[in-house]
């Protein structure tokens, strides 16, 4: 395994970043291939074995049932200043806005419950899951400041988010003397570049780590065109994001296949091995102990140019999906969609 640091912070993070939705309770969750507690604490336990120390949850991901599996099985067979633990919370609800909850109250509501499910006294990176638009942002970055004070996190981060958010967001916390975000989490991989078109130029210039989800596609960039999966089967939010394009995408992931054959490994490590030259630390989801065995030999492949070019040329502009389409408001004279003029 290689290390390298988090963006502008002094955490050492392990090039692969270990998914957790795919643990927790499936019955307190939206997803019936989650993995129970027994095969959740051998897929974290093989992943601390193989060298990653950094994971990522979210108090969602099963109504808080996988930092539940994730703390227990950290505090069971790793030391806490060896591994990395990222949580994500959610934006306010609408019975907390009508209840007067500020969005400092809410983010320690959310950090507190964390915690507890954890069983931890604090995280590494703390995650703002998705821009709340009914939340002034003054009020976000003032409680993750708070938070960050109050030694419950050592760094903060943000997920699905634009670019021009992000950049706000960073400034509002130089003026203001706040937490600044030292990583973003969006959505990006061989078959959904999107990020390129000005996230990752604001991340190289600015120094914040991007450790993308999503980073095989539901499973798509591991598959062989026809082969299945229950995953590919029953994810309905990754059919939601990637049908659409099935036939564009298609192209993309037979050279993905092609690639793999030739080096003699497995298209898990092709895809990674394409998407490590791009970012710090993707978000593997692993729900056997061979997705973990493959996430971690892809850190070690190299490709050549040409073979990254191979596998980048048959890209064409994709439109928003999943929750970047789903939570952003209409914005009078802004066409957020891959035909719109750059």
């Amino acid at each position: 395994m290689q290390y390298t640091k988090l963006g502008n912070s002094d955490l050492k993070v392990s090039r692969i970043c270990m998914g957790c939705m795919g643990f927790g309770d499936a019955h307190n969750g939206q997803h019936s291939w989650t993995l129970d507690e027994a095969s959740s604490r051998e897929i974290i336990r093989h992943g601390l074995e193989m060298g990653i120390n950094f994971f990522d949850t979210a108090i969602s991901y099963q109504s808080g049932t996988s930092e539940q599996y994730l703390g227990r099985t950290l505090r069971e067979y790793a030391q806490r200043d060896k591994v990395i633990v990222a949580t994500k919370f959610l934006p306010r609800t609408q019975s907390e806005i009508e209840d007067g909850i500020s969005g400092q109250q809410h983010i320690e509501r959310m950090i507190d419950t964390s915690l507890k499910n954890l069983g931890l006294d604090y995280v590494d990176l703390y995650i703002y899951h998705m821009w709340d638009y009914q939340t002034p942002l003054y009020d976000i970055m003032d409680g993750l400041n708070r938070i960050v004070k109050a030694g419950k996190a050592r760094y903060i981060g943000i997920s699905n988010c634009f670019a021009c958010q992000l950049a706000k967001a960073n400034a509002l916390a130089d003026k203001e003397g706040f937490a600044r975000f030292v990583s973003v989490q969006g959505h990006y991989n061989l078959i959904f570049r999107e990020e390129e078109r000005e996230m990752a130029r604001l991340c190289a210039e600015d120094n914040i780590a991007m450790t993308p989800y999503s980073a095989l596609a539901g499973g798509r960039l591991s598959k062989h065109p026809g082969e299945d999966s229950k995953r590919l089967r029953e994810d309905s939010y990754a059919k939601l994001k990637y049908d659409a394009t099935a036939q564009q995408d298609g192209v993309i992931i037979e050279r993905v296949a092609e690639l793999a054959d030739r080096h003699g490994v497995t298209m898990t490590e092709i895809s990674l091995a394409w998407l490590l030259t791009k970012v710090t630390a993707p978000v593997v989801g692993a729900t056997k102990l061979h997705h973990v065995d493959g996430a971690v030999k892809a850190v070690d492949l190299k490709l050549t140019d040409e073979e990254l070019h191979y596998l980048e040329e048959a890209y064409v502009p994709h439109n928003l999906v999943g929750v970047m389409a789903q939570n952003t408001p209409a914005i009078a004279g802004v066409k957020f969609s891959a035909d719109a003029e750059s």
